[in-house]
């Protein structure tokens, strides 16, 4: 039992659910593929996104062990071979599920899966990890959207780029969680242009729908952020949680016009992700 949340902790699976958002968000965007080939793109996906945060803790475990000595590497819970091995296997299955959906979505995939190699080999390195991050994201919209009827139109790419708007935001905070450093309030400002850009393309027939999910983001925001903006101590790992949790809600305001039983997923999966924090840390 002991070994199995390692497993779960090293994966933080906790986040899923935002990757399943991602996946039925892009498919949505692209056209709506072959509804029987869905279930490859989100295991896929999945397992591309529990790969590199195994990945994340083999190539961090040097700095784990002197700052983060609770992770299950420095704490002996796994080796840290065993993690490299269950990594590269995860990703390289990951990776050829992909193409069982289509051929450029697996060539997507590919370059998802070198994107998630790079950033968990240089993040702790490079002051622009959460572009890298960011597009991680990105890459992940496109793998979703190719594979739909379709591939990847415009609005996918602008809904790909908000998303990633968000994530450089979020992972700015999330380094301050784990690195020294004075925390800069501007970076925050990325985590708006979903909004800011759900406003301007819906001006039709879904501005009542995208204003409606654009207040209940913006409040979230707000919510998450207060936590470490106006709190005499701030709690930046509350606030990553919270935020990383909200990517369901981003994901959601990229397709305002999805039917009813959609967005019913979408609530479902966002509080699905607050449930699973409860038992698995997010970061």
């Amino acid at each position: 039992m002991t070994q199995l949340r390692a497993l779960l902790i090293l994966g933080r699976v906790s986040n899923l659910p935002t990757i399943w958002s991602n996946c039925l968000t892009g498919w949505w965007l692209g056209g709506q593929g072959c509804p029987h080939k869905l279930p490859y793109l989100i295991l896929g996906a999945s397992l591309l996104y529990v790969a590199g945060m195994f990945l994340n803790d083999a190539f961090d475990a040097t700095f784990d062990r002197q700052y983060r000595k609770e992770r299950p590497i420095p704490s002996g819970a796994i080796s840290r071979r065993a993690v490299w091995v269950i990594g590269f296997v995860l990703l390289s299955i990951g990776a050829a599920l992909l193409f069982l959906v289509a051929a450029r979505t697996g060539i997507f995939g590919l370059a998802l899966g070198a994107c998630i190699v790079l950033y968990d080999a240089v993040h702790k390195h490079v002051s622009f990890a959460p572009v890298l991050m960011a597009a991680c994201r990105f890459l992940l919209y496109l793998v979703a959207a190719s594979s739909g009827f379709n591939s990847v139109p415009g609005i996918a790419i602008w809904c790909a780029l908000a998303l990633a708007s968000y994530i450089i935001g979020l992972s700015y905070l999330a380094r301050r969680e784990s690195m020294p450093g004075p925390l800069q309030n501007w970076p925050i400002l990325f985590l708006a242009f979903p909004i800011v850009l759900a406003l301007i393309i819906n001006a039709g027939e879904f501005r009542k729908e995208a204003l409606i999910v654009a207040a209940i983001l913006a409040v979230w925001i707000l919510r998450s952020i207060r936590y470490t903006i106006w709190e005499a101590k701030p709690q930046i790992g509350r606030t990553v949680s919270s935020l990383l949790a909200g990517i369901v809600i981003v994901d959601w305001l990229a397709v305002p016009d999805v039917r009813q039983y959609l967005s019913i997923v979408f609530i479902a999966l966002f509080l699905l992700a607050l449930a699973l924090q409860q038992f698995v840390p997010a970061t």
